[in-house]
């Protein structure tokens, strides 16, 4: 596929992870080989849905000469309205043109919208496929619809019959599918899923009497005693993991106290959240979109890695194109106040997980490896050259770069939509649809971005400050100090590993939670710390944060 041709749309309708109950995460997915017919969309999460499809129609909704709606701007581009009001087409959208919605996990931010547009679904539309982990299911029936909450939706236990529950196998489906699409499920016409759980931080297990159980069901449950570390890495499984090397800010965490007793005798559970793979059938491409998650590195039940093994080949071969990850707060935050999510300094160090699993997962990467080996012990020996000459001569597999392009909804002079020009992070350059098919800069201004190759040189700067460890773990150098804490710097040159690990890969940072303060916005400053981490790095990925009304051609 040609990068002029983008094989996902999406369509951010709450970007935000609060606290303004209006642009809570939900995101609209569709394969662009599909038209917008009955059951070609999917929505990963339901905090904003039915609200955020009116906001885009009413700023996009025009009527024709004969008095026909027609859309021929912003993200749904393409539709054809069968009602005149943005508001009837919205419902339109929602009973027809949805098939299904994914949830990552239980909490209102992320369930909230799905609960209160349920009851416009018509027995005509057959129930909305509500799919998740059974974690996920069992939490919404037993707590959202239940006739106490909520009145019971679904199709189960005398329920109305609005919604389906779909209970997905984690880690994928073997009885479905074949070759690449092993394991993965229907999301909707042109889609196909599975599911990945991820931890979401943790929470006490209460005794319920009435029901002889702990409130919480399915969760894994950590004795006070197993949550005694001197440091946050120790909870890390893999010592070579990037992820490892994640500064921990937490006093509780800090290197050199020794473990403490406990007097508490609370249990604790893990909070379960996950990420879908989500599958082009057409063109084989990917993307990740997460759900809430914390770093392996301070987490109960580190589950992050298998996602980065399962996600790195995929890059490696061009098929996984871009991540939806949340990073909900700058580098500010101590880890005791992370409840449960990322920042830059834990996204980084995730990400650096992830690019030594594609560097793992590069053609002949045990050749290139005793390469690299031997370039540096000849270095340190003073040989002849011929074996560095070799070893630079070697071929090495680039990673394909993808063209992002968007499609926005125009905001009217109404000023409820200023949402976006803080969440654009200032360095993006987005570009926007004309109704001829044109586009022109939305900002009207030439936003700075940098091209890879200049990038590079920054990399190369930046390896000649800081000392670096090699890929296989052999460090070249002394450890780096951060924060007063010392990790191994790892990085990536071009001059030791060809391009890049993560070159052209696009991280969509969605779920920053705004301060409500006067100033910038957060997703400036968190932004700004992840491109000035990953140059540092050398990871070669392109960080942009969307904003609400925003559809994305991937």
């Amino acid at each position: 596929m040609e990068m002029d041709d983008p094989a996902f749309q999406v369509i951010v309708l709450g970007p935000t992870g609060g606290p303004k109950e209006d642009a809570v995460t939900g995101l609209l997915v569709r394969s662009t080989s599909t038209s917008w017919s009955k059951s070609s969309v999917v929505a990963v999460d339901a905090g904003t849905l039915l609200a955020g499809i009116v906001r885009i129609l009413d700023q996009t909704l025009t009527t024709d000469e004969e008095g026909r709606a027609a859309v021929n701007d912003g993200p749904f581009v393409g539709l054809q309205p069968p009602h005149k009001s943005s508001h009837a087409n919205a419902a339109y959208i929602f009973r027809e043109v949805i098939a299904s919605v994914l949830i990552t996990h239980p909490h209102l931010d992320h369930l909230s919208g799905l609960a209160i547009n349920t009851p416009i679904v018509e027995a005509s539309n057959g129930p909305k496929t509500v799919a998740g982990l059974p974690s996920a299911i069992s939490a919404m029936k037993h707590h959202m619809f239940n006739d106490i909450i909520w009145p019971n939706l679904s199709d189960e236990d005398g329920g109305a019959g609005l919604i389906t529950y779909q209970r997905l196998v984690e880690g994928g489906n073997p009885r479905f599918g074949r070759g690449e699409s092993r394991g993965y499920v229907r999301a909707c016409e042109g889609l196909v899923t599975k599911c990945l759980s991820v931890s979401h931080g943790r929470c006490k297990q209460r005794y319920d009497a009435e029901s002889g159980r702990h409130h919480r069901i399915g969760s894994a449950v950590f004795a006070p005693d197993q949550m005694v570390m001197s440091t946050a890495r120790k909870l890390s499984i893999d010592q070579s993991d990037g992820a490892m090397y994640s500064p921990a800010r937490s006093p509780h965490f800090a290197p050199g106290l020794g473990a403490t007793p406990s007097k508490d005798t609370t249990n604790w559970g893990v909070v379960e959240s996950s990420a879908f793979f989500i599958r082009d059938d057409k063109t084989g491409k990917e993307i990740i979109i997460f759900g809430d998650i914390e770093p392996d590195s301070v987490s109960l039940e580190p589950r992050n890695k298998r996602v980065w093994e399962i996600a790195a080949p995929k890059i490696v071969t061009g098929s996984l194109r871009a991540i939806f990850i949340e990073c909900s707060y700058n580098d500010a935050i101590d880890d005791e106040t992370l409840y449960g999510h990322l920042c830059p300094r834990h996204l980084i160090a995730e990400l650096k997980v992830l690019a030594s699993k594609v560097e793992e997962a590069r053609p002949d990467q045990s050749q290139q490896e005793g390469q690299r080996r031997r370039g540096r012990s000849s270095k340190r020996k003073r040989k002849d050259s011929d074996t560095a000459d070799y070893a630079r001569e070697q071929p090495v597999s680039p990673h394909s770069t993808h063209q992002v392009t968007t499609h926005l909804a125009k905001p009217r002079d109404t000023g409820d939509v200023n949402d976006k020009s803080p969440m654009s992070g200032g360095r993006t350059s987005v570009s926007t649809q004309t109704p001829d098919g044109g586009k022109n800069d939305y900002f009207g201004n030439d936003i700075d971005d940098a091209p890879i190759t200049d990038r590079s040189q920054s990399r190369r700067s930046n390896a000649q400050k800081h000392p670096t460890i090699g890929i296989d773990g052999e460090p070249e150098d002394e450890l780096e100090r951060d924060g007063g804490f010392s990790r191994p710097s790892v990085q990536w040159t071009d001059s030791e590993t060809g391009p890049p690990p993560l070159v052209g890969f696009k991280v969509f940072i969605i779920h920053i939670k705004d301060t409500l303060t006067d100033g910038p916005h957060p997703s400036e400053r968190i932004l700004e710390e992840l491109r000035t981490q990953s140059d540092e790095a050398g990871l070669g990925c392109e960080f942009h944060v969307p904003f609400q009304g925003e559809g994305i051609f991937i």
